[in-house]
């Protein structure tokens, strides 16, 4: 089996534990998180170290990374240890799992995290470090650009182009033919019509609190 280094050590990095341990054939031997974040020196029963000593206790000729983190900042501090990783000379494992419909001909990059229930259509392409939670349509011809996180349920139609560093929330929903600028942020339940410039962002309406109190509907 081939061997993995997990870069975090929360949930991410638990879920990714699972996930690579479930359903791949590597085996994660160990967690690291930079030295001044040590909390605890084991995780999911295993060793974490720094990262900044990585080399010497499981180098790279020998050992795949996996950079389990979130869409913090922007997605800016998964993209930085992406980058660090590779510096080392770490190739980085992506996870697609055996329960997604993905039929873009392996058009993925590397460290990407795409969860079951996902449906990625043909002429689909998937750069570095994405990230696509559960249950995810990705329409045909469709480009999603590096260090881009997208969240559970969101529709993107056909043929939309997606920027680097984006999130995308629970729910939203793109119209084909779309381009997405970088670092933008599309909140839960959103609807874009139109192109989005970079950095902009939509956010969806809240649903507001009803004047009746819930023990006086009749109906339920």
């Amino acid at each position: 089996m081939k061997k993995l280094v997990i870069f975090g050590a929360g949930d991410i990095a638990e879920l990714a534990h699972y996930y690579f341990t479930t359903d791949t054939d590597y085996s994660v031997v160990a967690f690291c998180v930079d030295a001044q974040f040590i909390k605890e020196d084991k995780f999911c029963d295993l060793p974490v170290v720094p990262f900044e000593d990585l080399s010497e206790h499981y180098p790279s000729a020998t050992h795949d990374m996996f950079i389990a983190l979130s869409y913090a900042k922007l997605n800016a501090l998964r993209k930085t240890k992406f980058d660090d990783a590779r510096e080392k000379g770490y190739a980085l494992a992506s996870y697609v799992s055996s329960k997604a419909s993905v039929l873009n001909q392996g058009n993925i990059g590397a460290n990407a995290f795409i969860l079951e229930d996902n449906t990625v259509q043909p002429f689909v392409t998937i750069g570095d470090n994405v990230t696509l939670w559960s249950g995810n349509h990705i329409g045909h011809h469709s480009v999603i650009s590096d260090h881009t996180f997208i969240s559970s349920h969101v529709v993107v139609s056909g043929g939309v182009k997606i920027g680097e560093r984006c999130f995308i929330g629970v729910n939203a929903t793109l119209r084909d033919h779309i381009e997405i600028g970088d670092k933008c942020v599309i909140g839960a339940g959103a609807l874009l019509l139109a192109d989005a410039e970079p950095e902009g962002v939509y956010l969806g309406t809240a649903t507001d609190r009803a004047r009746v109190p819930s023990t006086r509907l009749r109906g339920i």
